[in-house]
């Protein structure tokens, strides 16, 4: 279990709620609500800030496809994007991303 508190670089947000990247709005808010009763604020500060940030990059559309283009390996079709596996690759963050089209 991640305790440091707030998402990092390197982390997942649709890893930290259970869900998939191309999951719907409902299935993120019913993800986040069942974490939330998991890990209260209260009990697990650390780990709700992770969770209630996760949330907060996965409701919003424009944060959401930040993420998902910063997660996708830049030698990945396009199309995997497209059809919502984001080119089912490990969050590797922005720096990496851009390293590697730089290097093309």
């Amino acid at each position: 279990m991640h305790t440091q508190g707030a998402l990092d670089a390197h982390d997942d947000p649709a890893e930290v709620l259970g869900v998939a990247l191309s999951a719907s709005q409902d299935e993120i808010r019913a993800a986040y609500l069942r974490k939330v009763k998991e890990f209260p604020p209260e009990r697990e500060p650390a780990e709700f800030e992770r969770i209630r940030d996760a949330y907060d990059i996965l409701r919003d559309p424009h944060r959401r496809m930040a993420h998902r283009m910063a997660s996708v390996d830049p030698s990945a079709p396009l199309s995997s994007l497209l059809d919502g596996r984001a080119g089912a690759r490990k969050f590797v963050g922005p720096d990496a991303w851009l390293a590697a089209i730089r290097e093309k």
